[in-house]
């Protein structure tokens, strides 16, 4: 780059003189243009389809094959001695899937306002988000002698998506991640509201980075779940790696991501010392350590335009399936095979159990998630 401060010169000089880089102006910095991107917004990015799939199978295979209760034996590693030394690692899916709605919602909410931010979160979340409560009620009511139902009044609570901080038990344990992700919106919209630029967004991330940092040895309970200081750095790494994906990667981006990626450790290894306590047979650390790099790295991959060149045409039905599979798997895979375990061998009842999960996650998407949210979305906006 040619010597001289760029920010002292005219705008036009300054903008030829950056170009490709980001251009610094009074209101942020100029997206770029390139692969990926149309007309300095980007296009769909088909690989993050694919890798909320892959995050959601990986969720899928810790609780169907590494975790016991709901097999008659309870080696889980004798069931599926191939595939337990990874499925005891799947809970990291979850970690994969804040570090790409970190990119997703920064990259959907860029140049809207406030109400269509709100709008497109409420029709995303709650209509299979409602179908899989009350599917997930009937099924663990109408199995006798597996997992206990819950009353009447928790299920209702429980379709608010706010039950956690009143109370009461979520109907199926996979929500707790929904509640993770209502905090990250509810934050993210503050800056949404004055409008994304790029230091806005910048600022924003700092300061998340900070105020977890701080709040990590908190027992102030209120401010930890506000703040989120376990999950927060997955999703601060992923809004930096869109900003790296809108306006290209610099210094400053690259060391917060790398700052998330090292904060992110404590609390993934305070989650392996849990699920150990849920395995018959304890794993090491470090794959951990790896597979988090490895997380980081593929979105580092998508960030700067690597993976652009992935463009096959039905990873958007993949990435269709990945919310409801999520929603639904786990209680109702586990009544499932609770009552199919005696008279099914453990590797076709899992796979036929995956099969029937992804079936049905088609049809909540195509018979629920869109029809009910377009009519949710036709009523948002008059308001």
């Amino acid at each position: 780059m040619p010597e001289g401060n760029p920010l002292d010169m005219p705008d036009q000089a300054r903008t030829a003189l950056l170009q490709p880089e980001p251009v610094l102006t009074s209101t942020g910095v100029t997206p770029r243009t390139g692969p990926g991107v149309e007309g300095g917004r980007p296009s769909r990015i088909y690989a993050l389809d694919g890798l909320r799939l892959l995050a959601a199978l990986t969720v899928v295979m810790f609780h169907y094959m590494a975790l016991t209760g709901r097999w008659p034996e309870s080696d889980s590693r004798a069931r599926f001695p191939a595939a337990y030394p990874v499925a005891a690692y799947g809970w990291l899916g979850v970690q994969l899937f804040f570090l790409i709605s970190g990119f997703v919602i920064c990259m959907s909410s860029w140049g809207k306002p406030l109400q269509s931010f709100f709008v497109s979160r409420v029709v995303r979340l709650y209509p299979a988000y409602w179908f899989a409560v009350i599917a997930t009620t009937v099924v663990v009511t109408a199995i006798p002698g597996g997992l206990r139902g819950h009353p009447f009044a928790d299920v209702l609570t429980n379709l608010t998506m706010f039950q956690e901080p009143m109370g009461v038990e979520s109907v199926d344990s996979v929500y707790w991640t929904l509640f993770a992700e209502l905090r990250f919106y509810l934050l993210f919209a503050v800056v949404a509201w004055r409008g994304l630029t790029y230091r806005r967004v910048l600022f924003f991330c700092c300061a998340w980075a900070v105020a977890s940092a701080l709040a990590y040895q908190s027992d102030d309970s209120t401010l930890r779940m506000l703040v989120m200081p376990d999950n927060s750095w997955c999703f601060i790494a992923g809004v930096a790696f869109y900003l790296m994906y809108r306006f290209r990667p610099n210094l400053m981006l690259t060391g917060i991501v790398l700052f998330c990626l090292v904060a992110s450790l404590p609390s993934a290894k305070r989650t392996w010392e849990h699920a150990q306590e849920r395995l018959t047979h304890p794993v090491p650390y470090w794959p951990v350590i790896a597979v988090m790099a490895a997380c980081f790295g593929v979105m580092g991959l998508v960030a700067t335009g690597k993976l652009s060149w992935i463009q096959w045409r039905w990873l958007p039905y993949a990435g269709a399936l990945t919310y409801p599979l999520y929603l639904l798997h786990e209680y109702i895979g586990w009544e499932i095979i609770g009552a199919l375990s005696p008279q099914v061998k453990p590797v076709p009842l899992v796979s036929g159990v995956i099969a029937l999960m992804l079936a049905v996650s088609w049809l909540v998407h195509r018979y629920v998630e869109r029809p009910l949210g377009r009519r949710l979305k036709k009523g948002l906006q008059k308001l």
